[in-house]
């Protein structure tokens, strides 16, 4: 987070002589407790400083990278997740294709009758079954998916760092974000590099790095 000069002082004020009341510190500064209330609840939102009742202001000695590192291990793949592309388990792959082309994703979910996770299709799936003559409208998708329990998955309550790192170590496109249901796992969603990026984005801008 890049911080202002004034608050910059209000830091190492508290640094210097923490516990302190806001009065106090308007005090060196020279200014209102009104003219600081912003400034100190920017700084003690961002987690800069704390406050306690009846105590005062004191620095929580972390840095602005340590702030950063932190929040991030708080996000859930359910803030991040998108919707899932499912097709059932006996769509034809040429129609899996099109499907994959018109939604613009690199990673199918296939589910059984009961709307339950049973593969995943990739690109590369798709592209070893339409290599040779094979007619791919008369392939059911069931044939050339990854199944259980060869899928990688996660919850909505994961942590997206966890999530992050079953994507690096599988070195896969996406995953399944699934509930388990009485017997199997219903697909609520999916979480993509994409989505991993868009967190990080989004973090870096409310820090202001």
């Amino acid at each position: 987070m890049e911080l202002s000069n004034r608050q910059e002082q209000i830091i190492q004020i508290v640094k210097d002589n923490g516990p302190i009341t806001g009065e106090n510190i308007a005090e060196r500064l020279e200014l209102t407790r009104a003219t600081l209330r912003p400034d100190l609840a920017i700084l003690t939102m961002a987690g800069y400083l704390d406050a306690r009742p009846r105590v005062g202001y004191f620095f929580t000695g972390k840095t602005g990278s340590e702030l950063f590192t932190e929040k991030l291990k708080k996000f859930k793949v359910r803030e991040y997740q998108s919707l899932p592309i499912v097709v059932e388990e006996d769509v034809s792959a040429y129609d899996a294709i099109c499907a994959m082309f018109l939604e613009d994703v690199g990673t199918l979910f296939v589910t059984n009758h009961k709307s339950h996770l049973v593969g995943v299709l990739s690109r590369k799936d798709l592209l070893r079954a339409s290599i040779g003559s094979k007619d791919l409208t008369s392939i059911p998708v069931h044939i050339i998916m990854t199944r259980m329990p060869n899928i990688t998955i996660c919850e909505p309550e994961d942590l997206l760092l966890d999530a992050a790192q079953k994507l690096i170590e599988k070195q896969i496109d996406g995953l399944p974000v699934v509930n388990p249901a009485e017997d199997g796992l219903e697909v609520v969603g999916r979480l993509t590099k994409t989505n991993i990026t868009k967190a990080l984005v989004e973090l870096a801008r409310d820090q202001h790095i």
